[in-house]
């Protein structure tokens, strides 16, 4: 017997985005926080991060290593554009690498960063 545990991936630009309160499902989700504006302020992001946490959700930094490492993120999130190899050195701070690829260049490129997982 199989079962399909599905994960699902949220994309937010803001923490004003989503409601963490209507989520109910306990690790099943994940919330990657793409942060091309800084607008967010440190504190508020990291009750965020706490409020995540207590809920069992994941949470990633899109492309920033220096906020993943302050804000104490489950891993970073690489995203297609990002061809650099950075990210290998993540391995002595226990982080988890998420990629996304679009062709089987771009996935063969997120395999040598070093991605678990790749979307």
């Amino acid at each position: 017997m199989f079962s399909f545990k599905k994960r699902y991936y949220f994309i937010i630009e803001s923490i004003k985005d989503i409601d963490l309160k209507k989520i109910k499902k306990r690790k099943k989700f994940t919330i990657i926080y793409r942060n091309q504006n800084d607008t967010e302020n440190r504190a508020d992001l990291l009750l965020f991060r706490k409020k995540c946490k207590m809920k069992s959700i994941e949470f990633y930094v899109a492309n920033n290593l220096n906020l993943a490492i302050s804000l104490n993120s489950d891993g970073v999130y690489l995203s297609s554009y990002n061809k650099s190899f950075s990210a290998l050195s993540l391995k002595k701070f226990n982080f988890k690498i998420i990629g996304s690829a679009h062709s089987n260049k771009e996935i063969y490129t997120k395999i040598m960063q070093g991605c678990r997982i790749i979307l």
